[in-house]
């Protein structure tokens, strides 16, 4: 019996080692405010110029694209955590509560020990706002700070990861998280099916002295229900003195181990194939960079082009750069590149509203906090060696929500169990891996959506007034922004990628077309709490708009489908009178 009991354990793990070498390995690297020309292979592609005339220095980027598929038409989110949010999913970000990214100033109904009302979470916001000063027609709507583990509070919700869907795998996560309600116990990676090596729950971070926040357990609110933040962790100094540089000594620390276990018989480490999330702050502010790095930029003769001239931030690009170039080298040093899935791309469009600027997305409209290219179209490209073409474009349309799908279809795992009806929204585009054109079409997607139902201080580049809350359909050519505070924008995307015709004047029918399409997906999909509401002490003759504000749904929709009011919402009394609003001060 003894024996027969030994020979059937070895006999399981025999199959489960079997079935770990069987699956390939990944590395998803994502990039934070990456611009979508940034990479001067991008800027190449969309601008004609040649690298030498170029600002900012990718060659390892460029590296990726020579030797990947690299994506023209990848949109993400209009900020970091809802991109992060859809990415780990496969969803729209809206359907996960993450309608915007907030600071460790936020106040939720768990950080201040508040009963949330019905309808509520305790990650809720009891209010996120802008220090704007113009008249706002809207009151904003509200974003989760934490995503849905399965926590108590979560109220039965529980968003299923890309590392719980890779059992087989051993997930580790290095970098920015954003998506643990700033330290909160049970909503951290180790609750999201990762290992933590090096992380922190914050939107920025300093890219130099940054350890001892990464460590410390001060509550940014008193009222937190737990004894101490779990805002992450240094992992220990591996004696780089700049952010950037140390993440990436902790990813090739781990690249290596798992190549020295390799083959062993370890059920944790030698045979399981590894998913290894390494999420960059680069090139978030704050602008820090490496002073040699700074200083080469500051000299460089082709300063400006493009609008490219902030010397710290493209010293920070440079470092991001190296970082990847340091990654593709481990994994050819150590043979893992034989077996390992590459993916990487950014959170959001580039950034025009701090000060300095950091960046410019020219030829694209917009930036980072807007639904226009600028904010949303970003870099993305996959390499596999063996396994995708290497050196090749594709022009099709895909969202980072098809992440999900793509890396578990890839890692040998039956994506189907979430594509079915109530699922996830992303779709693989592994088909596009050997059919660039999609001229098979087993790529099924053609129709993307974005949600973002706040005021902003973000410059609208059509007026150059705080932004009020948008949505956006992209829809095979065409592309509709729903301004809630009274406007259309309609684009044939394809024929005018840089959104300088807006057609809804001239073309009426597709443009309400596109709209009801939006708002019918709105209803369906995003909870009412995730959307702007009028506001009750706006005053119309202080707009300071050209145009009056509209309630374009009771226009297009009726009145039963008109902009919510606050008073059937609970949050709206239960915010306090006296609190502040968040000021942008990014350097």
């Amino acid at each position: 019996m003894i024996r027969q009991s030994i020979f059937l354990c070895c006999l399981v793990s025999a199959s489960a080692a079997l079935v770990h070498a069987s699956k390939p390995n990944v590395v998803v690297i994502l990039a934070d405010d990456l611009g979508i020309v940034d990479m001067n292979a991008y800027a190449s592609k969309f601008t004609g110029a040649k690298v030498s005339q170029m600002y900012y220095e990718t060659p390892n980027l460029d590296r990726l694209t020579k030797e990947g598929l690299a994506f023209s038409q990848a949109y993400a989110c209009h900020l970091c955590s809802p991109a992060r949010a859809s990415l780990l999913t496969g969803k729209y970000a809206a359907r996960t509560g993450f309608t915007t990214a907030v600071g460790g100033n936020v106040q939720t109904f768990y950080n201040q020990a508040i009963e949330p009302p019905e309808g509520y979470v305790a990650q809720d916001a009891l209010v996120w706002k802008d220090k704007i000063k113009i008249q706002q027609a809207l009151v904003n709507g509200t974003t989760r700070d934490g995503l849905a583990s399965g926590h108590p509070l979560d109220n039965r919700q529980n968003e299923t990861t890309l590392a719980e869907a890779m059992p087989d795998h051993d997930s580790a996560f290095i970098g920015k998280w954003h998506l643990g309600g700033h330290g909160s116990k049970g909503w951290q990676p180790a609750d999201q099916g990762f290992r933590e090596i090096s992380y922190l729950d914050e939107g920025g971070s300093p890219y130099f002295h940054w350890r001892g926040i990464w460590d410390s357990g001060k509550k940014l609110h008193p009222k937190t229900p737990q004894e101490k933040l779990l805002r992450g962790k240094s992992g220990g100094d591996l004696g780089q003195e700049y952010l950037t540089d140390e993440l990436t000594q902790h990813a090739i620390k781990f690249l290596q181990r798992k190549a020295s276990t390799k083959g062993t018989d370890s059920p944790t480490s030698g045979n399981k194939p590894f998913f290894l999330h390494f999420c960059h702050f680069a090139v978030h502010t704050p602008f820090q960079g490496r002073s040699d790095d700074v200083a080469h930029f500051e000299q460089k003769a082709t300063r400006g082009w493009n609008g490219h001239d902030n010397a710290v931030y493209a010293a920070m690009l440079k470092r991001l750069d190296v970082s990847v170039g340091r990654i593709l080298d481990t994994l050819e040093e150590t043979g893992l590149d034989e077996n390992t899935l590459i993916v990487f791309m950014s959170d959001n469009g580039g950034v025009m509203y701090t000060d300095p600027i950091a960046t410019n997305n020219a030829p694209f409209k917009g930036g980072k906090g807007t639904h226009f290219e600028g904010g949303i179209r970003v870099p993305l490209v996959i390499r596999w060696k063996g396994h995708v073409d290497a050196g090749h474009w594709t022009n099709v349309p895909v969202d980072c929500n098809d992440i999900f799908p793509t890396v578990l279809e890839l890692m040998g795992y039956d994506a189907s169990q979430y594509t079915k009806s109530g699922g996830i929204d992303g779709r693989s585009i592994a088909p596009l891996l050997n059919d660039p054109s999609n001229v098979n079409g087993e790529y099924p997607r053609d129709t993307f959506f974005q949600h973002y139902p706040l005021n902003v201080i973000v410059k609208s580049p059509e007026d150059g007034l705080p932004s009020a809350p948008s949505s956006a359909i992209r829809s095979g050519d065409w592309k509709l922004i729903f301004d809630w505070s009274g406007a259309i924008r309609l684009y044939n995307i394809v024929d005018d990628p840089h959104e300088e015709n807006e057609l809804s004047a001239a073309m009426p029918d597709k443009a309400r077309e596109l709209f009801i399409e939006l708002n019918d997906w709105i209803d369906e999909n995003v909870d009412v709490k995730y959307t702007p509401a009028i506001n009750p002490d706006y005053e119309p003759a202080k707009e300071s708009r050209k145009r009056p504000f509209v309630d374009l749904r009771r226009k297009y929709l009726g009145d039963k489908r008109a902009i919510r009011t606050v008073e059937n919402d609970p949050r709206f009394a239960l915010i306090p009178a006296d609190i502040q609003p968040h000021v942008n001060t990014s350097k």
